[in-house]
């Protein structure tokens, strides 16, 4: 029986908060309707979303804390159970979901103990009469209920168990699936990068196998964006083929790749990529539909209206910073779209004033002159401030100079070919060949093309590069007497 005394009082630290900037609390209202939002979703990224927006924004923190009690609730989780009653007995108190239904905590317990020992045992009867089919059904539904009740360690374990009955690649795919979106919610990317691979080696041409491709690459590109890895992140979100519909519902919808592949390749895509692979993707068109403010943003940064893109993001920043997966690097993708901008606006130009970039890009009252010392230092900005004048210069080109370095750098590398050859030369006009000593591993056979390249560019006798190898007399020499 659950009681106030019982250890499950406490809820465990959320997963969410852990992942997220512990001390982001969101005040401005979102721009999204919450029952709207979470329609997108289905199993439980939903309870997990209506989490961390309960924990993160004070506009909407009761309303989303008592639809994840709701939502739990209809589940079998008692420890997110937990978690949302407790943040709500804490901003809400008066509200009727803040009170602990002991009797539910209970039950849903017995419930979970029951239906985990039954599942165990008919597992083990399959293993007993060893039935393989079974027995990969068994680990299945075993790791269904623990994923049910929140208890991911063991479901990924029963799902990987899956992979040793598997008969055909249907089978493959499936424990994959599984093990993808157990690895989504622990946030065990490596995980999911290593079975989205797994799927892709045994995908075939129907167009069963077609529907998961949009699948594979948001699952890759979340993983890539947790990463960091913006650049392949966005190229994974746009190369998603339309019509995904409701198939990854389960931990990311439509408007999402939307949304995360156009951040994405703002971030890290120059303008006339943006244009060519974004703007004129008619798969990712479709996404942007859903989404127009970010094909609007996107617009306006391939057009130079550079302010005007970065109004439209700031206008968004609040409902991004109550995204699961998005919250941890809207900062970051946002100050490096703004980087961006700053530059490209100031590469036209061999001198700007200060008040002009505070007009374009700082907030009312605010200068960017740090921040434009600071994109400097970076290298981001090859500019100087002149402080005095109020201008961000140039820094002036040396053309001759280029010209000079670059010539200097061909003359070397004719040399260097010239060398190679001369000495090729030599070598098969004097009946030789070059041969690599056993303690470079390559036992007595021949040099690769790389190793040939060390020996040209060290000389003849194993000098510079070369060393470790020597020359020896060809079979035609030996075999005339002369080696």
């Amino acid at each position: 029986m659950y009681s106030l005394s019982s250890p499950h009082q406490l809820a465990p630290a959320s997963p969410t908060q852990s992942r997220a900037k512990k001390n982001i609390v969101v005040h401005e209202q979102p721009k999204f309707d919450l029952e709207s939002y979470l329609a997108n979703y289905k199993g439980r990224t939903r309870l997990e979303r209506l989490l961390l927006i309960g924990v993160c924004s004070s506009v909407l923190g009761v309303e989303a804390l008592k639809l994840a009690v709701r939502e739990a609730k209809q589940g079998k989780d008692i420890k997110r159970y937990l978690e949302a009653q407790n943040h709500l007995e804490t901003i809400g108190p008066i509200e009727s979901e803040a009170q602990r239904d002991l009797a539910w905590m209970d039950k849903t317990e017995r419930q979970n103990q029951a239906e985990s020992a039954r599942l165990e045992a008919e597992l083990k009867g399959y293993k007993n009469n060893l039935i393989k089919e079974s027995i990969r059904m068994g680990n299945e539904d075993l790791g269904k209920h623990y994923q049910a009740i929140g208890d991911l360690a063991k479901a990924a374990d029963a799902y990987g168990r899956m992979r040793q009955d598997v008969s055909m690649n249907k089978h493959i795919i499936d424990v994959s699936r599984h093990l993808i979106e157990v690895g989504i919610e622990q946030k065990n990317w490596i995980a999911v990068s290593s079975n989205v691979q797994k799927i892709k080696s045994v995908m075939g041409v129907s167009d069963e196998d077609k529907v998961l491709q949009p699948y594979l690459c948001a699952a890759e590109g979340l993983a890539r964006m947790d990463d960091g890895d913006y650049h392949t992140a966005a190229l994974q979100f746009l190369s998603a083929d339309a019509g995904i519909g409701l198939s990854c519902n389960t931990m990311i919808s439509p408007n999402d790749i939307a949304i995360y592949g156009g951040l994405c390749a703002l971030a890290t895509m120059d303008r006339n990529e943006l244009q060519s692979k974004v703007l004129e993707n008619s798969n990712f068109r479709t996404y942007l539909e859903l989404e127009p403010h970010i094909r609007r943003a996107i617009s306006f940064f391939v057009n130079s209206r550079y302010s005007a893109c970065l109004t439209v993001l700031e206008a968004y920043r609040t409902d991004y910073w109550l995204d699961i997966h998005l919250q941890r690097h809207v900062d970051d993708i946002y100050q490096l779209v703004r980087s961006k901008s700053i530059v490209q606006y100031f590469i036209p130009f061999s001198c700007v004033t200060l008040d002009s970039l505070n007009q374009a890009f700082a907030a009312p009252g605010k200068t960017i002159d740090k921040e434009l010392a600071a994109m400097i230092t970076r290298k981001e900005l090859d500019a100087r401030i002149d402080t005095q004048n109020r201008l961000l210069t140039s820094v002036p080109s040396a053309p001759r100079s280029a010209l000079q370095t670059s010539t200097l750098k061909t003359a070397n590398e004719y040399e260097r070919e010239a060398r190679r050859r001369i000495q090729h030369m030599n070598i098969n006009g004097a009946d030789l060949e070059i041969k690599a000593t056993k303690r470079n591993g390559m036992g007595s056979g021949g040099l690769s093309s790389g190793g040939m390249d060390d020996f040209y560019d060290g000389g003849f006798g194993g000098g510079g590069g070369g060393g470790g190898r020597e020359l020896r007399s060809s079979g035609r020499d030996r075999d005339r007497g002369l080696a």
